[in-house]
């Protein structure tokens, strides 16, 4: 190795060329510029929208695309709420049913005939 390179294994932060530096919001500690995080007060330093993917420095609304991000994630988890409630709703249709079924010899079917008519019902109206 020529004694003019220097190590490739060593890494100096503060050595001009190496990437840019930043000063966090929060505390003011140097952290580098592709930092997404501060290494000492852990702040969030980029964001990322999550409709559209423009990374940027505040949060809140995109630069890019205008979306709210506190809006967009909520509407986001409403919207999955209500997908897991309907699956959940018709697990629990179908167990009711299956119980239903297994006990007929128990209950004369009463349950079942039950549970069909009510369901007829809620289709009905």
């Amino acid at each position: 190795m020529a004694p003019d390179r220097p190590n490739p294994g060593a890494a100096d932060l503060h050595v001009t060329g190496a990437r840019p530096m930043i000063n966090c919001p929060k505390c003011g500690t140097a952290v580098r510029d592709i930092a997404r995080f501060c290494t000492r007060c852990h702040a969030t330093l980029r964001f990322r929208c999550p409709s559209c993917g423009n990374e940027q420095r505040q949060g809140g609304t995109c630069e890019k695309c205008g979306v709210d991000f506190l809006k967009y994630i909520s509407a986001l988890m409403a919207a999955n709420k209500a997908e897991a409630d309907q699956f959940h709703d018709r697990v629990e249709q179908r167990s009711t049913l299956l119980k239903n079924i297994l006990w007929v010899p128990f209950t004369l079917g009463i349950p079942l005939i039950r549970s069909l008519l009510i369901s007829r019902d809620r289709k009905g109206s």
